[in-house]
Order: C-alpha cells, then structure tokens, then sequence
C-alpha cells in the first residue's frame, strides 16, 4: 500500500499551513515562558537562592575565590537558556 492510500498525503499546501500556525502561536508560547521563567517573581526568587547558596558557602568556612568559583557553577546549572545552548552544542560537537 503506497502513502497516499494510507492517508499520508502530504502536500506542500499542508506544510504552508504548519509553519503559520507554528509562527502564529511560537511567540506567544516563548513569552509566556520567559516571563515565566524570568519574570520579576522569578527573578526575586532566583537571586534570593543565589545569595542563600553564597552565605552557605561562606559559612562554612570558604574563602570568597571558593564561594565565587561554586556560585558561578550553581547559577549556570539553574540558567535555563544555558542548559539548552550546552545541550546542542553538545548534540552538535557529537555530530560532527
């Protein structure tokens, strides 16, 4: 049975359509999510966690190099867009 007698019959018309929907309601979405993620709640709530993690550091018994260098670490492990972008630079340096 060919594809076009199993319904896939995919024209070009078809994949027009996809991509207005797609640029129609992606933006929104993204918004949505950045104000989300990086809103001013968000934001509060984040750099409250941060400076928690670097007092905890410090309390310990870290010197301040110690503290910076972990924090540093700490923040890109909660930074969203950087988990991603090393997410397929990785996928690309393994395609290559």
């Amino acid at each position: 049975m060919s594809e076009r007698e199993k319904g896939h019959d995919f024209q070009p018309e078809d994949f027009k359509e996809i991509l207005t929907a797609f640029s129609e309601k992606i933006p929104a979405l993204l918004k949505s999510l950045t104000d989300t993620i990086y809103g001013k709640d968000a934001s509060a709530k984040f750099g409250q966690a941060v400076g928690n993690f670097y007092k905890t550091l410090k309390d310990s018994g870290m010197t301040d190099e110690q503290a910076f260098k972990l924090t540093q670490e700490y923040t890109s492990s909660l930074n969203l867009g950087g988990m991603i972008s090393k997410a397929f630079s990785r996928r690309r340096e393994g395609e290559e």
